[in-house]
């Protein structure tokens, strides 16, 4: 483990190969599991400010399941997630040549809102735990993203180079710089 700023972070940024393949996986970890993704207080502000602007871009159960409850639900211990459509793929995903692409992403690149796609979906598959003081990154193994371990081991993609740009987001140039020569 290393600490840098009061963030805990897991040797498997440094040890653990990857690097996505969304021709091998489908875009799988936006329509599976048992919950949606994490969201933050100023990201629902943000789904709900904008969401005309996403809409767009959303399928008709997508739009649907958000007009029912809204643009976040709970996940079992309470926190906020992205809604599940019919207890499957996220709310905010549509289908590109059978790949799961995200409504949030599409509208921001197409300079149709200001901000990306939630910070733990860019972040993913990395999860940020809140801790007592700090936060922790962790790396979440899940099958679905087995494809990505080889794809990253063909590579020689550390985690967190493969995350470069989210981190960046996330903590700042300056900080994803210190990780980087901690890490390397």
């Amino acid at each position: 483990m290393i600490i840098l700023d009061n963030i805990l972070i897991s040797d498997d940024l440094k040890t653990v190969h990857f690097c996505c393949d969304l021709g091998k996986c489908k875009g799988a970890c936006c329509v599976e599991g048992d919950a949606g993704a994490p969201l933050n207080e100023e990201e629902i502000s943000l789904l709900e400010d904008y969401l005309d602007q996403i809409k767009p871009f959303m399928t008709g159960d997508g739009i649907a399941e958000v007009e029912k409850i809204g643009v976040f639900d709970y996940d079992a211990e309470g926190n906020f997630v992205t809604p599940l459509i019919h207890g499957k793929e996220c709310a905010f995903v549509f289908f590109e040549n059978k790949i799961a692409r995200c409504a949030i992403e599409q509208a921001f690149q197409d300079a149709k809102i200001p901000f990306a796609k939630p910070i733990s979906c860019h972040l993913y598959p990395v999860r940020i735990k809140e801790l007592h003081e700090g936060e922790g990154l962790n790396f979440h193994k899940w099958h679905i993203c087995n494809k990505a371990l080889e794809n990253g081991m063909k590579l020689k993609m550390p985690l967190y180079q493969f995350l470069e740009e989210a981190l960046i987001r996330k903590y700042g140039r300056n900080w994803y710089n210190r990780l980087s020569k901690l890490l390397h």
